[in-house]
């Protein structure tokens, strides 16, 4: 097996549980390297590592070379996987902020290849707002986390923080290995392309606690995103609040509210050479948003509603060379209102689909879609994965480019 992996230790009393991690990848053909922190040597020693990986481990970075390469440099590239495990509170914040001051921080900064995070630490610690942001943020970048797990700590405490099972990082690992290894080569098909793809839904504010939204989970936005990147396209994705991970060679623009969502488009029209609108924007808005909690006072809550601006319509108005691919999320007269949408919106083409079906529905993997021309032409696909789905779409624009 010719994938190698690089372990990163840090300090924390889980370290001895990487020992199996490290010792059922070796089982399964797996080379590997060790990294360890100072502070991880205090809770294992390197010679455990060495003795199961059977291969050196480094400890510090102006130690004596064990070859003629930049020792970070060297594993940097030598590894299809970067697993950093247990990952401390210290070693997210390092990185999230771009410090490399030791040999493990050095080496993932030279990284090109995937990175895993295995965050172990108190709950009050991975629970710290500035913890969370800086994962959010390493995420945002492409890093990788496997979620910790919740139960007793050592340091006593209840709660999320437990480093995971070995046999769970291990799956995670393997899984991520043999994905890359199996990923065929992707006709360049859409490469120079421009393409801006918005995903996920808004949310309009009543008060600091309370909004109005809907229930669009963002996958379909983001499988054509993914798709798009994978196809050479430059992709632009401007996103309502989803749980995703941003897909890979994508910028993400992360918005909330429809007039949020509405000016990152505007901003970025002039350089799209297609516009794929997914995203369930919120055609009202309370009128005001109390700038405190509303208290409940038993009596009925009125909300003035006003209209949000019409990102596609306002974009059908003003486009010149783009593409403007609109969908259609219905419950009743699916084609008649898409139809509709194609003529007032001044669209290319249009996928709509009845969200009341099974396997159409919003936080679905997968979607039932029917694909409708402004000359009228209209295709309907059965029920398929979202990313498949994508790539469905993504062929009927390339037509467009022609």
């Amino acid at each position: 097996m010719s994938k190698h992996i690089v372990i990163g230790v840090t300090g924390g009393i889980a370290a001895y549980k990487v020992l199996d991690v490290a010792s059922k990848l070796r089982k399964l053909g797996y080379s590997m390297n060790t990294i360890m922190t100072k502070n991880a040597i205090e809770f294992v020693q390197p010679l455990a590592f060495q003795t199961i990986t059977n291969n050196y481990v480094v400890t510090d970075t102006f130690e004596r070379p064990y070859t003629w390469d930049v020792e970070h440099i060297a594993l940097a590239k030598k590894a299809d996987v970067i697993l950093i495990a247990p990952a401390t509170a210290n070693i997210i914040g390092k990185v999230a902020n771009g410090i490399a001051d030791d040999m493990l921080s050095t080496t993932v900064m030279a990284a090109r290849g995937k990175v895993v995070f295995a965050p172990a630490m108190n709950s009050a610690m991975y629970e710290n707002p500035i913890v969370q942001e800086n994962i959010a943020y390493l995420k945002e970048k492409g890093y990788l986390f496997i979620e910790p797990d919740s139960g007793w700590l050592a340091c006593g405490d209840k709660g999320s923080g437990k480093l995971p099972a070995p046999e769970k990082i291990v799956e995670y690992v393997v899984e991520l290995l043999e994905k890359e290894e199996e990923a065929e080569v992707v006709e360049q098909d859409l490469a120079g392309k421009n393409i801006l793809v918005t995903a996920g839904p808004t949310i309009e504010a009543i008060d600091p606690f309370r909004y109005i939204t809907n229930h669009s989970s963002g996958k379909m936005g983001y499988a054509i995103a993914e798709n798009a990147a994978k196809r050479g396209a430059n992709v632009l994705l401007v996103s309502g609040q989803t749980v995703l991970d941003c897909p890979e060679r994508v910028e993400r623009i992360n918005v909330r509210s429809a007039r949020e969502m509405y000016d990152a488009v505007h901003e970025h029209f002039d350089w799209a050479d297609a516009v794929i609108k997914t995203a369930a924007v919120s055609d009202y808005r309370p009128k005001e948003a109390s700038d405190h909690k509303i208290k409940k006072s038993g009596e009925n809550l009125i909300l003035e509603l006003v209209p949000n601006p019409d990102i596609l319509k306002s974009l059908g108005e003003r486009k010149t060379h783009q593409v403007l691919v609109g969908f259609a999320a219905e419950t009743q007269n699916v084609i008649e209102y898409a139809e509709d949408k194609i003529r007032k919106k001044n669209l290319d083409f249009i996928v709509a689909n009845n969200i009341a079906k099974e396997g159409a529905g919003f936080k679905s993997d997968t979607n039932i879609a029917t694909i409708i021309d402004r000359d009228g032409t209209i295709i309907e696909h059965e029920q398929m994965q979202k990313s498949e789905l994508g790539n469905v779409i993504l062929d009927k624009l390339k037509m467009y480019f022609k």
